[in-house]
């Protein structure tokens, strides 16, 4: 079910590597602080459905405005989403969750739920490396980290002083 929903959206991005190695990236990541954080069944399921669809609204973003911000992402993406959830059949149960997760992963402030902590943690992760941002950059940005998981892996990937967390 999962690997449908992963080869939709490779299939909607296609042509665009960095988009789908980005989505590939933030899904396992995701998967992993989900699972050591140990998430439910269907939290999870909803959190791995988000991480793969999470940024689905870039390209209709610059189709229709010109950008692909964060906020352009979270506005036009459940749309999209919706429609490439409806095509793969097993996610009705997490659609509404899923595209909550999507309508809110660029909003740090007043995270609910551990599954968009988690999402947002791993897009962090992933996006400090792909935007090239500086070792002091990312280590004010721990800030926003609340898992055990998120925290121990943004600190090993950057190198960041070990936390007392």
């Amino acid at each position: 079910m999962i690997n449908q929903l992963l080869l939709n959206a490779i299939e909607y991005d296609r042509g665009d590597p960095k988009r789908i190695q980005h989505l590939i990236k933030v899904y396992e990541l995701s998967r992993l602080i989900g699972v050591r954080e140990g998430l439910d069944e269907i939290t999870l399921k909803g959190l791995l459905a988000a991480a793969v669809l999470h940024d689905i609204g870039i390209h209709e973003g610059e189709r229709l405005y010109g950008r692909n911000d964060g906020e352009i992402q979270q506005k036009l993406g459940p749309g999209v989403a919706a429609e490439i959830l409806a095509k793969t059949n097993g996610f009705e149960d997490v659609q509404d969750r899923v595209l909550q997760l999507i309508a809110t992963h660029h909003t740090y402030n007043n995270i609910e739920g551990i599954d968009l902590q988690i999402l947002i943690e791993a897009d962090l992760i992933v996006n400090h490396y792909e935007d090239g941002l500086s070792k002091k950059a990312i280590s004010a940005s721990r800030r926003l980290f609340k898992t055990k998981t998120g925290k121990w892996l943004i600190d090993m990937i950057y190198g960041l002083e070990k936390s007392e967390d």
